[in-house]
């Protein structure tokens, strides 16, 4: 675990050197003359694009579609199960035998589709939750490599001037401009596939990098 940690740590390290040397050699350049250097990074474009997260959310995405399938199936059964007890007269034994069947099986699909939903919106807020962590601590990991001390959140996103929204999202914009040298997001990227990678491997925590 150990040193699987420490590969990722070394990693990350190398890549604030290679992939983002205007990031590196701007804020030493910086350094005798600003008291502070500044970064920014895409929170957002990285939940969005990259490639394990996207892999993640599919898998939960892919069993709550399964379980919507199944949710149908036995809704058809329920469905037809009301029908029948249209046919039959009330307070017989038949009618009486199947209205019980109907509630407890209508009683249990509630519950388990409750139970279901709460269990993947658990596991998506799962998903977000430790690669946020992952994020804060490549973002970490390569400001203190650089010698960075803020790091600041912005959106990469253009704006649609056809798209009410995402004006809006647009003129909100907390950084208006930035030089593209300070922008850590592909290095951020970078970071997280190691990082993924020796999750699946050791299991690991990202809690345990922090």
């Amino acid at each position: 675990m150990r040193t699987i940690r420490h590969h990722v740590l070394t990693t990350a390290i190398g890549l604030a050197s290679v992939l983002a040397p205007g990031l590196a050699s701007g804020t030493a350049t910086a350094q005798d003359t600003a008291p502070h250097r500044v970064a920014v990074v895409d929170v957002a474009y990285i939940f969005k694009n990259h490639p394990g997260i996207k892999s993640q959310v599919a898998k939960v995405e892919g069993d709550l579609k399964a379980f919507d399938a199944e949710l149908k199936q036995k809704r058809e059964e329920l469905k037809t199960m009301a029908a029948k007890l249209k046919g039959l007269n009330p307070g017989s034994p038949e009618y009486s035998e199947l209205e019980e069947t109907f509630a407890e099986m209508d009683s249990k699909l509630r519950l388990d589709m409750a139970r279901k939903r709460k269990e993947l919106a658990d596991a998506e807020a799962k998903i977000y939750y430790d690669n946020y962590l992952h994020i804060a601590n490549g973002v970490k990991l390569i400001a203190k490599h650089n010698k960075i001390n803020l790091v600041l959140r912005y959106n990469s996103e253009s704006m649609d001037q056809k798209e009410g929204q995402s004006v809006i999202r647009g003129v909100m914009k907390n950084i208006v401009y930035h030089d593209d040298t300070l922008d850590m997001t592909p290095t951020v990227m970078q970071y997280l596939n190691g990082v993924l990678k020796s999750d699946i491997a050791a299991g690991a925590s990202p809690a345990a990098r922090r």
